[in-house]
């Protein structure tokens, strides 16, 4: 039986802000947090400088739109003949701007979100942006990232983020971080937000709704064996690039190898739905309440969990779908 939902009320007569208001209260948050991170990136020094350094070179000005258009000759065929990816939920997408919230799985090219992406673009073209986001080591990767950035990718940090939602832009996260997209395989099918309550605070103080988004299949692509931490201890890899997993894979073309080799996919079939917005209180002040959050935080990762379970059910076969 799928998980149950609770439902998280906003407090009452707080959601009744006017849309200008809410404008002003998204701006100062993002450049509230703009200042607190970079009073933070210069506290960093040696790798974990550099990596800060070059993943804060963000800006809102992605897509490149021809850029784009010419991915496309990539992205359908991936997503049509390759994934043959199912899109549904359309309907359950709110006015911009939402922060949308899901899982994914894969490295460095984690192939559930850039499909969502790829998908979104088929469905609304130039007339909507949404930015994926990407890990601080993946951004700060030369050619890579500006790859990324060409997309509209940005790093998955506090300050870019709210600056998108303030500037009226969709915003893609997957909160998990590594230990989502790279969790074993016997977890294909788990939402693992990893406990990572901070979007929730993120879209109360910008007065975003949050659009879930579930998907499966994608970590079929590349199966995780082992997730490494021990090791990622071992390579003080925390300390370098805020990675705290070395995950083995299975993977073409190496075989049982290291995760973060490009991989060629596997085939598997790739299925996705967007869920029902989740309406926050919009008072800044709910932020801080642990409890409220804490609530917000579950019933987000609920209703994942409840559609993994539905999309799931679809599977046909274990590794290509």
């Amino acid at each position: 039986m799928d998980d149950v939902q609770t439902e998280v009320q906003p407090r009452a007569g707080s959601s009744d802000a006017s849309g200008a208001e809410r404008r002003r209260q998204a701006r100062r948050h993002a450049e509230e947090t703009r200042q607190k991170v970079e009073r933070r990136r210069q506290k960093q020094s040696g790798a974990a400088a550099w990596v800060a350094d070059r993943a804060g070179q963000w800006h809102l000005d992605g897509p490149d739109w021809a850029f784009m258009e010419r991915q496309k000759y990539l992205w359908n065929p991936l997503m049509d003949l390759w994934f043959r990816m199912e899109i549904e939920g359309w309907e359950n997408i709110p006015e911009p701007p939402v922060l949308l919230i899901g899982i994914h799985s894969g490295a460095p090219f984690v192939w559930d979100a850039w499909t969502i992406g790829a998908a979104w673009w088929r469905h609304f073209g130039t007339t909507r942006t949404v930015h994926g986001t990407a890990h601080d080591a993946l951004m700060a990767f030369p050619v890579l990232g500006s790859y990324f950035r060409r997309m509209g990718v940005l790093p998955a940090a506090p300050d870019s983020i709210a600056a998108a939602l303030a500037a009226g832009h969709d915003v893609a996260l997957w909160p998990g971080g590594e230990r989502d997209s790279l969790r074993p395989w016997i977890q294909r099918d788990e939402a693992i937000l990893a406990g990572r309550s901070g979007f929730v605070k993120l879209a109360i103080r910008s007065g975003v709704p949050i659009v879930p988004i579930a998907t499966v299949g994608g970590p079929d692509s590349m199966p995780v064996l082992a997730t490494g931490q021990r090791l990622a201890r071992l390579l003080k890899l925390d300390k370098l690039a805020r990675l705290k997993t070395f995950p083995i894979a299975l993977q073409a073309p190496w075989g049982i190898s290291p995760a973060l080799l490009p991989e060629i996919p596997l085939p598997t079939k790739i299925r996705t739905a967007f869920g029902p917005p989740i309406q926050l209180d919009r008072d800044p002040d709910r932020a801080e309440d642990a409890e409220y959050v804490q609530a917000s935080y579950e019933q987000v990762q609920s209703s994942i969990q409840s559609e993994m379970n539905r999309l799931a059910r679809r599977r046909r076969f274990p590794l290509f779908g």
